[in-house]
């Protein structure tokens, strides 16, 4: 294929080419050619332009396939556009001459049609310059398409299109002999022709004035015949003409010249109206018709013509349809008048018109209004709804019944009603909660209008009126309760009227349906009253008998809808509900028998009524015991002769009994009606071949039981479009009507699939058929085999035996409930039984593979497949595909070709890759051949999917038919007529199946890969220029599979830039394919395909000479869009009008990649872009929030002002966008904050930021956004849509947290959030208004503690505004259940009373921990007024609030109780809930009580815990007598508890909550609340009374230390292992403190003389056993263990004792690690003073002693400095501890104490073992753990001669050690010894070191110290000798000072050495002056007999002295005292461990 990439063709590389090669040689070369013209250099093009022509025109004689003629024409316009057009003339004569030619066999029609193509290309590229020439070409096409055949005029079509458009007005003169053309091939039999015609009509009436004038009706009425027998793809194209020039004939001006009369917009949609109504008859015959009652309108022209009515509408554009609404509304309700009687003749025809009525208005009003023109149209439309009312009113008034009942003004406006009604329910619904202000206006009194027609006489109008009641419910959860309560209330006072029990019925059921999509509920109480009025209905049914039906309906709806409220409703009403249920059912076999003779055709039918609708409610049959079910089933086998006694009166209410009893045994268990199968099978079977059934609903019976991806070969109408509401109506047929409402008033409740679409449940005579269909599938499977073989050879018997259209109904019947029954058999894995049962199951399905319905087909290869998988045998399924494999050899006809080539497809579905390759190579054999039958589109459509099929399951077996497959389809791709578009759309999918076949082999390199790569890519761009859009989304979807398998193969800016250009298409499949793909690019290639589309978006103007004027138009409108908000914005932009769901999760998905992807690298771009959907239609809060703050305080609404000023009138990217895409921009932006909290930190550094920015102005940083961030939030908290204000506070929220600690730089000690306080008020207050709904308040609330508890705000004034908003609400709930919302369920008061304890306790906590801190510490900050004033502030509530959340965390721990102790609870429920709703509670507690709990502990250690609230007084905590009325005061009876026992029940509250949690935690369970829940125990733990109680219980504690231990063990979190270590050592010091308080008192009450006979006290006793389980310390040893092991493994003597494993160095641990490791030590070092002498040396000591130094061991890092990491630290400090306890000194255990301490010693010792273990340890680390040994045991263990020689040793090596470091630590530490004040232990290190001191001292001497370390090393030696000196005896103590003055002299500088000594050697100097100054005095004889044997050393002395008081004078004195840089770490050495 390179050999094709040249300007010129390779003739002779493509001549050595097979044919099929060839022609792909050809199409890649003008693929090429295509590129490169646009981008090559113009002389290079010009030099070479003849040749170039020469060969293109040569071309055209080669039969070029379409793509390739398409091709050839384009580079040939745009050879000429851009080369020298001299030549252009003789290339137009050769096509003409060609089009002229009388050849007409087939293999010279390519040539011609390209000849056409040629001609339409060039006059598109060059317009006029060809003005002279183009009457002969359009004269000479029309002549010639006289004689074409479709192909030829639908080619001709589109050339003329492109020459009009290449032309405009220069073509004039032969605009009518187009238009002739155009109007003849606009009705042509092919659709094809149809549509081309239509776009050549489109381009026509550009120019062509008469088409929207004079002509203007007769082209309407062309139109209107062209709807006749379309498709879709027709009536798209034929709509938009209609609509485009009737939308003409309104907006256009004519020339001043022209005198033709303007039409008025009343005509034009007279015109539409009279499409619509008469279709496209003339006016005489439609009127005869109708007056004959044979005419309908077809359903053709009608859907049509809507679509017509959408476009004209949406050409005008949404202003216009604003201020013509009230006109337009008018006409459109009107076409569903029975004003035009015989149009809506039969109710399928009123159906069908209603909905595309209400099609109409959804697309005009809900597609191009903006929610303000919304609310306006909702106006006008209640408007109409008054004015229909008003004409029944007076109606109804007439006391004539019969002249009410059939007056055709009530007839004429019930479909009007309907649709008006439908339309207002589905406008408030899009709305939400934005229309609150339309529900508020009394004025138009949208409520009052709906309830109103509630009681009107025909039932499709009330149960319009209930749906709309139903969205308005939905849209606005607040108004459910009161239109509710409304409703019953009417019920209730009208039950008298039979239309107002069934449309109050109506609307009281659709409102309950309503309550699942409300989140908040409704009160628990109105069950309870629904149920009592459904009672009073059936029991008063049989009073009345005109009212019978109506309440025996009524009744049993009410029950219905009110089962679908769930467990906790219905529980309560089960004993009533099964009460009715028994009494409307015969309840014994005599009663069955007697019923038939009683009553009449009218009781029969209340009867039935009642029975179908106790049927209805299905979510609680499953309760009712089987016998109940044989009655039920009796009944039904009676039910035929009833009917056949009492007539057709029973003939619906029968039928409907049928379906709602086969519903409700699809849902049971098969089980359940096990003794009845096969009577239901029979009643089956007699429904599926009933004689009175003529009418065969394929469509909608067959899909269901058709594999999904087989219905993409049959009609498009089965695939979804945007137009899928109106289209159904076509798939049914003209006998079948469409669904509505009134087939089944019982679907008002159940929850539709289409969000606000009204349900649309089929006739009760179709729907039966279906559940009959679905159950036989069911009870088939179930029953014997005998039985099951009967009842296939009577369903094969009844096929046969039926004649005419009947039998094709009982064949649809029989096939669908057979696929039903091998279906349920296969997912079951059954199996179909033995052999005899093959051959009617195979006879059926035969039958029905040959059938002439495409879809019956379809369903029986489906049908077929699964019969072979069901059978499982591999002999039968083979026997299955020579069947087919026969038929097709034999068989000529579509039908059987069709049908057997799908059904081998479909066995390989579900059988796999069948493994015999044979059966393989046969199968493709023949799918080849078939797929090659272009006499036939449609079997070779059916033979490709089918070759899809096997492609998909064959896998690597099919590896070997790759490359003949591909070459295959890319011929046909070539060859294939575009007007065979299906064709073309199994080539795609056939092409996708390979591609997924070949996957990752697709990278490779290799020549074959690398041909079929090429090959692939090629089919891709030639579907890319198919003109249909499911060929166009299937190109799309090969080149996403290709672009996953070998992205660098696909060029990716060409793919985005076909993903752009349809990313607005009309069709809804294309478009899911654009966004499919743009998805999945992203995840890979954000930024790429960000950039890609901008540029193009800039480079579109080069494009301006290749797309056709319209399109160009659209085009560059989209890409405008995208150069403006890049390809973020433009999907923005869609997801705003889009509203398919799928559509719309695929945008969202693609933008929040994008934002992962790029948000932080384009910062600023994405903020704006969210802030420009925000502020789009945030105007209307300005006024409000400006308002609001200026009433709280004139000087602070600057900065809100700053917010809510309006925007200056530029225009914006985004108008009126609606309330979901709002919501889903705060969204964006508080992903993005997240996404900048995992990006640099500067983004949260403001300093930083501007640092950066300053470096770089490129650079951007979240932190310089804030202003915008508070702007955003602040604009969706005020907002008038709850959901939006639920994600402005959440993004509030948000920045809060992220940006409270953040400094402000210009002030220091001041934040910079805290600029905006006066905007965070502004944005909070309007939640805490009363009519806001509770999760919003809660949300607020949660956003007041954070800011409160942030910190933020200094001033207390300012504190206060928030402060007071939490004070109301706090208010609120004290005001008790009074002043609380009754509008929504109590759980709801419940979630917003926790939601404000929450906040309170989130405050309080921040606030009490820092009072206690500052207790703590007694010392006050001096800036700490604001804390003290917000502690006031909270002190002020706090009495208050402890009392309300002792009674919140008393209702979670009832309410967490197990299931089993649910008797115990209390009746009425708790504090907080009520016993109804307390399962919807448990969610809201659960998210509460953590912080809850954590404030109340904080609150009782603040007080002590025993200090008693004052005004508590002695109440029961049960239930504290608290403000609300909702918590419950102690009855008078109740016992008085002491104080002692409240503060044990609190203790134990807040204990019992805190373990069942950490015991038991959950996955689920979030770090906010366990961390709460560790703290809240520290907090009890820091109080010495709550600490008393667990000391005193030991199993308690003993508990809790297990509980821990899980909670350690299943949470890898440091924060929260920490905070439960804390928890522990808090345990282990109550234990300490009981044990001490034990000792105290036995020493008290024994006396002190016997001391020694008192019991040992603490764990192990005299025994010093301790038990597992029953051991505090051995629960605590376990704990500390685990910490340990999983910080350092090798403490675990199993890993270190195995031979495998080596000694490994010392490990530095986390800083985490360290933390953990360090409190573990701490808590072990505690244990000694819980144990008892011996518990401690037989049970722990060896233990205790094993980790520390195993610790010391494993962490002994040599650091820089000689520092000692931290957990070296810890150990040597928890060793110190050990080794110090007094425990050492009983006598009992003294000298096994010290054995074991001496063996510690000598591990330690072995550290230095000479075989280099442990070489890599820290010296300083391990003669620090000698010090301690020697400093705080008892000499009896360090004395030992042979360990006292080993420590004194290492001490001098460490001397011998050169590193300085090292040296000065080893002077420190022998400092701290040789002070010791024992001699024993002293004095031999004192004999065997000094001399090593001396010596090390005197080198130093020699060589002089060089640097700071050297002289710090000589300074600690010092301090050793003058400690020696000071400790020494007298008689040796002058040696030591004869030793130390020479040292110090030899350091001294006399004054020339002084001045140019270095600073090392001044200070060495100034140190031994300053030492000498203080020894001469102290030790003055010594000092004088040593200066006087040595001169030089005096003289020495006195120079230096000398010299030191002359510098003293020059220079500044030097202190006194001079700081010693090595004392401080001295000190604190000792201070730390010694």
């Amino acid at each position: 294929m390179e050999l094709a990439h040249s300007l010129l063709l390779n003739e002779e590389a493509c001549s050595q080419l097979g044919e099929v090669q060839k022609a792909e040689f050809l199409f890649d070369w003008l693929r090429y050619l295509d590129k490169l013209l646009l981008a090559a250099n113009h002389l290079f093009v010009w030099e070479r332009q003849k040749t170039l022509v020469e060969q293109l025109l040569s071309l055209l004689n080669s039969s070029p396939g379409p793509p390739t003629r398409k091709l050839l024409a384009k580079n040939l316009g745009i050879l000429y556009s851009i080369g020298d057009t001299f030549s252009v003339y003789e290339a137009i004569d050769k096509c003409n001459d060609l089009i002229r030619s009388k050849d007409d066999s087939p293999s010279y029609l390519p040539t011609k049609l390209a000849a056409v193509v040629c001609l339409g290309s060039l006059y598109k590229k060059l317009g006029r310059i060809l003005g002279n020439t183009f009457s002969d070409t359009v004269g000479n096409i029309l002549k010639a398409m006289k004689s074409a055949e479709s192909q030829g005029r639908y080619e001709i079509m589109l050339s003329l299109q492109n020459i009009l458009n290449g032309l405009g007005a220069a073509a004039t003169s032969c605009h009518r002999d187009v238009y002739k053309a155009a109007r003849s091939c606009l009705t042509d039999r092919s659709m094809a022709v149809r549509c081309a015609a239509a776009k050549c009509l489109l381009e026509l009436q550009h120019e062509a004035v008469f088409m929207w004038t004079t002509d203007l009706d007769s082209v309407a009425t062309l139109c209107f015949k062209s709807f006749e027998g379309s498709n879709y793809d027709v009536r798209i194209a034929v709509s938009k003409l209609l609509g485009t020039v009737l939308a003409k004939a309104i907006i256009s001006k004519p020339a001043s010249r022209q005198s033709i009369r303007r039409v008025s917009l009343e005509e034009v949609l007279e015109l539409l109206g009279t499409g619509f109504l008469r279709g496209s008859s003339g006016f005489l015959r439609a009127s005869g018709d109708m007056l004959k009652g044979t005419s309908s309108v077809s359903r053709d022209v009608r859907v049509g013509v809507t679509q017509a009515y959408v476009v004209f509408v949406s050409t005008l554009g949404g202003a216009w349809l604003e201020k013509n609404f009230a006109a337009f509304l008018s006409h459109v309700l009107s076409l569903v008048s029975q004003s035009h009687p015989k149009a809506n003749q039969t109710q399928i025809d009123a159906v069908c018109g209603r909905r595309c009525v209400s099609f109409i208005l959804r697309a005009t009003i809900g597609g191009l209004l903006g929610e303000k023109a919304q609310i306006a149209a909702a106006k006008d439309i209640c408007q109409a709804i008054w004015k229909l009312k008003k004409v029944v009113d007076a109606v109804m008034s007439d006391g004539n019944l019969e002249t009410r009942l059939g007056s055709a003004d009530v007839a004429a406006g019930q479909h009007m009603l309907v649709c008006a009604l439908q339309e207002l329910g589905n406008l408030i619904h899009s709305l939400g909660t934005t229309a609150a202000p339309l529900l508020q206006d009394s004025s138009a009194g949208i409520l009052d209008s709906v309830i109103s027609v509630s009681t009107h006489p025909s039932v499709s109008v009330r149960l319009a009126a209930a749906w709309c009641l139903r969205c308005v419910a939905v849209a606005l959860p607040s108004y459910l309760t009161p239109l509710l309560h409304r409703c019953l209330e009417r019920l209730t006072v009208l039950k008298s009227s039979p239309e107002a029990v069934t449309g109050f019925s109506f609307a009281v059921a659709a409102l309950l349906g309503a309550v699942k999509h409300c989140p908040l509920g409704i009160p628990h109480g109105k069950g309870k009253i629904i149920m009592t009025l459904a009672e009073d209905l059936l029991c008063s049914a049989a009073q009345n008998s005109r009212l019978s039906a109506q309440r025996t309906q009524a009744g049993w709806l009410l029950i219905a809808a009110l089962m679908t409220l769930g467990p906790a409703v219905v529980s309560h009403h089960l004993a009533r509900v099964l009460m009715l249920w028994k009494c409307v059912f015969p309840v014994s076999p005599k009663d069955l028998e007697t019923e038939k003779s009683r009553g009449d055709s009218f009781t029969w039918q209340v009867t039935l009524e009642g029975r179908a609708g106790a049927l209805c409610g299905r979510h609680f049959m499953f309760i009712c015991q089987p016998i109940q079910y044989l009655y039920t089933f009796s009944f039904i086998l009676r039910l035929s002769s009833i009917v056949k006694t009492y007539g057709s009166p029973l003939k619906t209410p029968s039928v409907v009994y049928r379906q709602r009893l086969y519903e409700l045994l699809i849902l049971l268990p098969p089980e359940t009606y096990e003794g009845n199968l096969c009577a239901i099978l029979k009643e089956l079977a007699a429904d599926l071949t009933a004689p009175d059934m003529q009418v065969a609903a394929f469509t909608f019976l067959l899909p269901p039981l058709c594999h999904q991806d087989d219905l993409l070969i049959l009609s498009p109408l089965l695939q979804e479009t945007d137009h899928r509401f109106i289209e159904e109506q076509l798939l049914l047929g003209s006998g079948i009507a469409c669904g509505s409402l009134e087939y089944d008033p019982y679907s008002i409740y159940e929850k539709d699939v289409d969000g606000d679409s009204v349900p649309k449940p089929l006739p009760p005579t179709l729907s039966v058929i279906s559940s009959a269909v679905k159950l036989f599938g069911v009870v088939c499977a179930r029953v014997g085999e005998a039985q099951r073989l009967l009842i296939l050879e009577q369903l094969l018997d009844c096929v046969k035996h039926a004649k005419g259209a009947r039998q094709q109904v009982v064949q649809l019947h029989v096939v669908s409930s057979v696929s039903s029954f091998l279906k349920y058999v296969a997912g079951a894995k059954g199996s179909l039984g033995p052999e005899e049962m093959r051959r009617p199951a195979l006879a059926l399905v035969m039958g029905a593979l040959e059938s002439s319905s495409p879809l019956l087909r379809c369903a029986a290869a489906e049908a077929w497949a699964r019969l072979a998988q069901v059978v499982d045998d591999a002999a039968f399924t083979a026997a299955l595909a020579q069947v087919s494999f026969d038929k097709l050899k034999s068989a000529r006809d579509v039908v059987t070709r069709t049908g057997h080539s799908l059904a081998l497809g479909t066995l390989h579905r579900y059988l796999g890759g069948i493994s015999s390759s044979q059966h393989l190579n046969s199968c493709v054999g023949i799918l080849y051949t078939l797929s090659q039958d272009s006499t036939s589109p449609d079997v070779q459509t059916w033979a490709l999917h089918s070759l899809s099929l096997v492609i998909d399951s064959a896998g690597p077996l099919y590896y070997v038919h790759v490359e003949p497959t591909l070459s295959l389809i890319i011929m046909l791709l070539l060859n294939v007529p575009p007007t065979h578009a299906e064709v073309h759309q199994s080539l795609g999918r056939c092409l996708n199946a390979l591609i997924t076949t070949l996957g990752p082999e697709l990278q490779g390199n290799s020549t074959s890969v690398s041909t079929l790569r090429t090959s692939c890519l090629l089919g891709c761009a030639v579907m890319q220029d198919n003109p249909d859009c499911l060929v166009q989304a299937q190109a799309i979807s090969c080149l996403q599979q290709l672009h996953m398998f070998a992205p660098r193969h696909v060029n990716l800016s060409s793919l985005v830039s076909c993903l752009c250009v349809n990313l607005c298409s009309p069709y809804l499949l294309l478009r899911r394919a654009v966004l499919a793909c743009l998805r999945q690019l992203v995840q890979r290639e954000a930024a790429e395909v960000s950039e890609h589309a901008v540029m193009l978006a800039k480079d579109i103007i080069s494009y301006v000479p290749f797309f056709p004027q319209i399109s160009f138009n659209k085009i560059c409108h989209r890409y405008a869009n995208i150069r403006e908000v890049g390809l973020e914005g433009a999907l923005l932009a869609l997801l705003d009008k889009e509203t398919d769901q799928r559509l719309c999760r695929d945008i969202k998905e693609t933008l929040n990649h994008m934002v992962t992807s790029m948000a932080v690298d384009k910062l600023s771009f994405w903020l704006k872009l969210c802030k420009d959907v925000l502020a789009a239609s945030a105007d209307f809060t300005a006024v409000t929030c400006v308002d609001a703050m200026q009433e709280e305080e004139g000087d602070k609404g600057d900065d809100a002002s700053v917010l809510t000023m309006r925007n200056d009138d530029r225009s914006r990217p985004f108008t009126n966008p609606r309330w979901a895409t709002r919501v889903f921009a705060a969204e964006c932006v508080y992903r993005i904050i997240n996404q900048c909290g995992n990006a640099h930190s500067a983004h949260f550094d403001l300093a930083l930021a501007q640092e950066m920015r300053k470096r770089d102005s490129r650079n951007d940083f979240l932190v310089l956004h804030l202003a915008d961030l508070i702007r955003m939030a602040f604009m969706a908290a005020t907002d008038h849509s709850d959901q939006l204000r639920l994600s402005g506070l959440e993004t509030l929220l948000v920045v809060i947290r992220r940006f409270a600690t953040i400094p402000e730089p210009e002030f220091p000690g001041h934040v910079i959030l805290e600029q905006y306080q006066a905007n965070v008020g502004a944005a909070l207050r309007p939640a805490f208004t009363s009519e806001t709904p509770p999760d919003v308040t809660a949300k607020a609330c949660q956003v007041c503690s954070a800011w409160i508890a942030s910190g933020v705000v200094s001033d207390l004034n300012d504190l206060r505004r928030v402060h007071q908003l939490l004070v109301s609400s706090l208010t609120k709930i004290q005001a008790g259940k009074e002043a609380l919302s009754h509008l929504y369920n109590e759980s709801a008061s419940t979630m917003e009373i926790l939601a404000v304890l929450k906040a309170w306790a989130e405050v309080s906590a921040s606030q009490l921990i820092t009072g206690i801190l500052e207790v703590v510490s007694k010392h006050l900050r001096n800036g700490s007024c604001s804390s003290d004033g917000l502690l006031d502030l909270v002190h002020t509530d706090l009495g208050t609030l402890s009392r309300l959340w002792l009674a919140a965390l008393q209702d979670f721990a009832l309410l967490t109780l197990p299931s089993e102790f649910a008797s115990q609870l209390p009746v009425d429920g708790g504090a907080f809930y009520t016993a109804e709703t307390s399962e919807n509670a448990k969610l809201h507690y659960s998210n509460s009580w953590a912080l809850i709990l954590h404030a109340t502990a904080l609150w009782l250690t603040s007080t002590g815990f025993v200090v008693a609230d004052p005004d508590e007084g002695a109440s029961n905590l049960s239930r504290p007598v608290t403000p609300t009325s909702m918590c419950q005061g102690s009855s008078s009876g109740a016992t008085v508890k002491s104080p002692e026992d409240v503060y044990t029940d609190r203790f134990h509250l807040i204990l019992g909550i805190s373990v069942e949690f950490l015991c038991s935690l959950r996955s689920d369970a979030t770090m906010e609340s366990i961390t709460a829940c560790l703290h809240a125990l520290q907090a009890l733990l820091d109080v010495p009374w709550p600490r008393s109680k667990i000391g005193s219980d030991q199993d308690l504690g003993i508990e809790l230390l297990n509980v821990l231990h899980r909670v350690i063990l299943t949470r890898e979190s440091p924060s929260i292992q920490l905070a439960s270590l804390e928890v522990v050592r808090q345990i282990i010091c109550a234990a300490q403190e009981h044990v001490k308080e034990k000792r105290r008192s036995a020493e008290v009450d024994d006396g002190a003389a016997e001391k020694e006979t008192l019991p040992e006290f603490g764990e192990g006793k005299d025994t010093g056993g301790l038990v597992p389980g029953k051991s505090l310390v051995f629960a605590t040893l376990e704990l500390c263990v685990c910490i340990l092991v999983r910080q350092l493994p090798e403490l675990n003597p199993k890993l270190t004792g195995s031979p495998g494993v080596k000694a490994r160095k010392p490990q530095m641990l986390s800083e985490d690690g360290s933390r953990l490791v360090s409190a573990a030590l701490v808590i072990l070092a505690e244990l000694p003073a819980v144990c008892s002498p011996e518990g401690m040396l037989i049970s722990i000591l060896p233990t205790l002693l094993y980790l520390t130094i195993g610790v010391l061991r494993e962490t002994a890092v040599r650091l820089p400095g000689g520092h000692l990491s931290s957990t070296v630290a810890a150990s040597l400090q928890a060793l110190k501890g050990i080794l110090s306890s007094p425990m050492a000194r009983a006598e009992k255990s003294h000298a096994a104490w010290t054995d074991l301490l001496r063996s510690a010693l000598m591990t330690v010792l072995d550290f230095w073992d000479p075989d280099g273990t442990h070489r890599e340890l820290d010296e300083v680390s391990l003669l620090t753990a000698l010090t301690v040994f020697i400093l705080s045991t008892s000499p009896e263990v360090t004395t030992v001669p042979c360990l006292q020689k080993r420590c004194i040793d290492r001490f001098k090596a460490a001397l011998e050690i050169e590193d300085p470091m090292v040296q000065i630590k080893t002077y420190q530490l022998l400092l701290s010894v040789f002070q010791y004040p024992n001699p024993a232990v002293s004095y031999p290190y004192i004999y065997s070191l000094v001399s090593s001191v001396v010596g090390k001292l005197q080198e130093i001497d020699k060589r002089k110290p060089e640097d700071a370390a050297e002289l710090q090393v000589f300074q600690e030696g010092i301090k050793v000798l003058e400690a020696l000196v000071a400790v020494a005896e007298e008689q040796h103590r002058s040696q030591l000072v004869a030793c130390l003055l020479p040292i110090l002299i030899s350091f001294l500088l006399d004054e020339n050495a002084l001045g140019s000594a270095t600073s090392i050697m001044r200070n060495l100097h100034d140190f031994a002056l300053q030492n000498l100054m203080q020894i001469g005095p102290q030790y003055s004889s010594v000092f004088k007999s040593v200066m006087a044997s040595s001169p030089a050393l005096k003289a020495r002395l006195e120079a230096a002295i000398k010299g030191n008081q002359e510098s003293i004078r020059v220079r500044t004195p030097t202190p006194k005292h001079p700081q010693n840089p090595g004392r401080n770490s001295s000190i604190q050495l000792k201070t730390n461990f010694l």
